[in-house]
């Protein structure tokens, strides 16, 4: 999948189901989110749950840093990659976004928003890591996501203490491309 295909899917689906256990996983499979994070799993379960949220028309995206028994190196990169086949993976970690990069992988890089020194370190990662996408959090501070859209030419999603639909619209007129929210309500927004 290209950088341009990435694009296309968090516009065409802004509201993002980010579940953290397989019976949210059930709930987010029948909303109307084409897009899902995998926040939760561990190396015997999460095959099975890519498979299952794939073979439902949806787009998954696996938090690596969430899931139990997966060292943070190119093995389990390489082992996710041939035998889970995500639409792609989620990661708080420079490290793996550069070796998922170099293995064509498509990332969404996870930043935490918490002074104006986190901005600037964010906005230099994202610039210097180049994954295919950001997701900034908490996602309910506009402000930020106006800096970091302004500066940055991966499409933006926020994510975090997100609980009413003024905050999505709040969030997209500032320059988000997408939505990442694990309300219920918010999904079917």
């Amino acid at each position: 999948m290209s950088k341009s295909q990435i694009n296309d899917i968090l516009i065409d689906n802004p509201i993002i189901a980010a579940v953290s256990s397989r019976e949210h996983m059930e709930k987010a499979i029948k909303s109307p989110c084409n897009v899902i994070f995998m926040l939760y799993g561990d190396i015997l379960t999460l095959k099975d749950d890519v498979n299952y949220a794939k073979a439902n028309d949806k787009k998954v995206f696996i938090h690596i840093d969430l899931i139990h028994g997966f060292s943070h190196d190119n093995y389990a990169l390489r082992y996710i990659q041939s035998e889970i086949n995500p639409t792609g993976i989620v990661t708080t970690k420079s490290s793996l976004t550069k070796k998922a990069k170099e293995m064509d992988m498509l990332v969404i890089q996870r930043l935490f928003m918490l002074d104006s020194k986190s901005i600037n370190a964010g906005i230099a990662t994202i610039k210097g890591m180049k994954p295919d996408a950001v997701e900034i959090m908490p996602g309910i501070i506009p402000k930020i996501t106006t800096v970091m859209s302004k500066e940055l030419s991966v499409p933006i999603i926020v994510g975090g203490l997100i609980e009413y639909k003024q905050e999505v619209l709040e969030a997209l007129k500032a320059g988000a491309t997408s939505i990442s929210t694990s309300s219920e309500k918010i999904w079917y927004s």
